[in-house]
C-alpha cells in the first residue's frame, strides 16, 4: 500500500504520530528535568536549547498540518480550537529562557495539543 501525505491524514496516522510525538515529548521532558537533571555530565546533551526547540517546532508543525487537515475533513472545530491553545502555549514556551518555567509551559502546551489530537482522531472516525 502506498503511503502519501493524504492517506496519512485521511485514515488518522498524523494525529496518531502527533500525540506519539506527544508522549516522547513528557517522557523527554520528564527525564530530562528529574533524571538528567541529576546527572550534570549527561544532563548538558539532552537539555540544550537547540535540542528542546527543535522538537517543539517540529511538534508545532505536525500539529497545526492534522488538526487543519481535520477541521476541513470532518467539519468539527473543537478539536482544532483545543489543539490550538496547546500550539499556542507551546509556542509561548519557545519564548522563554531553558528552565523549569519553560518545561511547566510545554508539557502544559503538549497535554492540551494531545487532549486536541485525541478529539481529532475521534472525530475522524
Amino acid at each position: 500500500m502506498k503511503l502519501t501525505l493524504r492517506h496519512a491524514l485521511m485514515s488518522g496516522r498524523i494525529d496518531r504520530i502527533a500525540i506519539a510525538l506527544s508522549g516522547l515529548c513528557v517522557a523527554h521532558c520528564f527525564a530530562t528535568a528529574v533524571i538528567l537533571g541529576l546527572l550534570a555530565s549527561a544532563g548538558g546533551i539532552f537539555e540544550s536549547p537547540l535540542f528542546h526547540e527543535a522538537g517543539l517546532m517540529l511538534a508545532i508543525l505536525l500539529g497545526a498540518v492534522a488538526l487543519g487537515h481535520g477541521a476541513l475533513v470532518h467539519g468539527y472545530m473543537m478539536p482544532a480550537a483545543v489543539g490550538s491553545l496547546g500550539l499556542g502555549v507551546m509556542a509561548g514556551a519557545l519564548t522563554m529562557d531553558h528552565g523549569l518555567q519553560e518545561s511547566v509551559y510545554t508539557l502544559i502546551g503538549v497535554g492540551i495539543l494531545a487532549l486536541g489530537h485525541d478529539l481529532n482522531h475521534r472525530a475522524g472516525r
